[in-house]
């Protein structure tokens, strides 16, 4: 044994909207379910994930560019009203009015 302590690698994950590298229990995962986007907090659902961070921002920037289809290698638009709800519920604030 070399007696260095052994720090355990934390993975990173980048976030969709503001394309910034975080630590991967920092960020929100999403996976895409029947068109539309939906929140994966354990981590455990089926099929592709795009990571995000929990804010409003980094959402509309995702919404913005397009990031989320692109992500989940699907054509066409995708829902992101639950995906808006959890993320402004998780940031503390109220749901904007759309």
């Amino acid at each position: 044994m070399s007696g260095r302590t052994h720090v355990r690698a934390c993975p990173e994950r980048t976030c969709v909207g503001c394309r910034k590298r975080a630590a991967k229990h920092d960020l929100l995962r999403v996976v895409a379910i029947e068109g539309v986007c939906v929140p994966d907090p354990r981590g455990t659902l089926p099929g592709r994930g795009a990571h995000l961070h929990p804010d409003p921002t980094c959402l509309d920037l995702a919404v913005r560019r397009r990031a989320f289809p692109r992500a989940f290698r699907l054509q066409g638009a995708l829902d992101t009203d639950v995906l808006r709800t959890r993320v402004e519920e998780r940031a503390g604030g109220t749901p904007t009015p759309r």
